[in-house]
């Protein structure tokens, strides 16, 4: 089954490509997509922290902030309670969708096993799977998904066409 994963420099675009993708194919009829969504938390123009939600029901959380007691990466705290409740639920289930959207496997996802395991569960479904990779990671489920994937690189020149590249391939796919 198709699974096509985007990478490239924080702040480049890729959650927007993801996005922008699913969003056309969630257009088609009878056309259901699972999986997480992650988005900026920003508060008088400065980053706070990140959301996480699950595509199919709605439901938002906070995966990561600049308080809390969780795990660090970097400057944030990353809330495992959402990340597993909302993230890995979503995950699992995806597998009743058309489509399985994972933004992002990054260094604050990967902080949870219970997240890890979802995405492992996902990897060995036979869905089509669409997901935003961390550029650098070495973890092991990133490097399986940079090895089982086709991976795109998100840059300046091809951000604006790539959501329409990956329609296309999807949508011939299903």
């Amino acid at each position: 089954m198709l699974k096509i994963a985007v990478t490239g420099s924080p702040g480049i675009g890729k959650s927007t490509v993801v996005a922008k993708a699913a969003e056309k194919l969630a257009n088609q009829p009878g056309f259901k997509i699972g999986g997480i969504q992650t988005a900026e938390i920003r508060k008088e123009g400065r980053r706070e922290g990140f959301s996480i939600m699950d595509l199919a029901t709605g439901k938002t959380g906070v995966l990561g902030s600049i308080r809390g007691s969780g795990p660090r990466v970097g400057k944030y705290h990353v809330n495992l309670e959402d990340l597993e409740k909302i993230g890995a639920n979503a995950l699992r289930s995806a597998l009743e969708c058309d489509l399985i959207v994972i933004d992002e496997v990054g260094p604050m996802e990967l902080k949870s096993e219970a997240f890890v395991s979802a995405v492992e569960v996902v990897l060995e479904s036979d869905k089509p799977v669409l997901a935003v990779l961390h550029r650098s990671s070495s973890h092991h489920l990133v490097q399986r998904m940079r090895k089982e994937f086709e991976v795109l690189m998100v840059n300046e020149e091809n951000r604006d066409e790539l959501p329409e590249i990956i329609f296309a391939r999807l949508r011939y796919k299903n």
